[in-house]
């Protein structure tokens, strides 16, 4: 999405699904498997290797693994496992049917004390994305945003205002003209 503001991400590739990682919570271990033929641990995986390569920051725990698979090499050679215990699974999307680039996908939120990495130091990125920098929750409406992040922004306010895990997982279903938000393993919204 060139000149727009968008969270780290991409798709999750076969090798995810076979490296090292700590687990999930069993919360978000149950939830993403009722919701999804892809594994939780490659979903989860997915997320700690697309957030290394877009920023170079370091979601793992230190330890090594020898031949690590393709897409994981640089993540392996710092000496870090993939640290899916540190993620807390929070949004899913869908793009609209019709649109070129389609998605599904899922969101992940971690705290800035479970990087392994100076939070300020993004040199290790790859050149996926520009202006990487962090952004105050209060100032990031400001920039220029998908539709689809402004609505992950706003769960995320009410998330924070809420504390600990939501008791279910807004699922943004851009499928018909009502842009439907379901809730994943829980009650609809009111």
């Amino acid at each position: 999405m060139p000149g727009k503001f968008v969270f780290p991400g991409g798709a999750v590739d076969a090798n995810d699904a076979i490296v090292p990682t700590t687990a999930l919570s069993a919360l978000d271990e149950r939830r993403l498997a009722s919701e999804s033929t892809l594994p939780p641990a490659a979903l989860a995986a997915a997320a700690i290797r697309e957030l290394w390569e877009e920023t170079g920051q370091i979601l793992g725990s230190p330890d090594t693994w020898d031949d690590a698979p393709k897409g994981w090499r640089g993540f392996s050679a710092t000496g870090h496992v993939p640290n899916a215990a540190a993620l807390q699974f929070f949004f899913r999307a869908v793009t609209p049917a019709g649109r070129p680039r389609r998605f599904d996908a899922r969101f992940f939120l971690t705290g800035v004390d479970q990087l392994q990495t100076d939070p300020d130091d993004f040199s290790n990125a790859e050149d996926e994305l520009a202006h990487l920098q962090w952004v105050p929750l209060v100032d990031a409406r400001q920039f220029d945003l998908p539709f689809i992040t402004q609505i992950v922004l706003a769960e995320l306010v009410s998330h924070i205002k809420s504390g600990g895990p939501p008791a279910s997982v807004p699922f943004f279903r851009n499928d018909d003209e009502a842009h439907l938000v379901s809730r994943l393993g829980g009650r609809s919204p009111l």
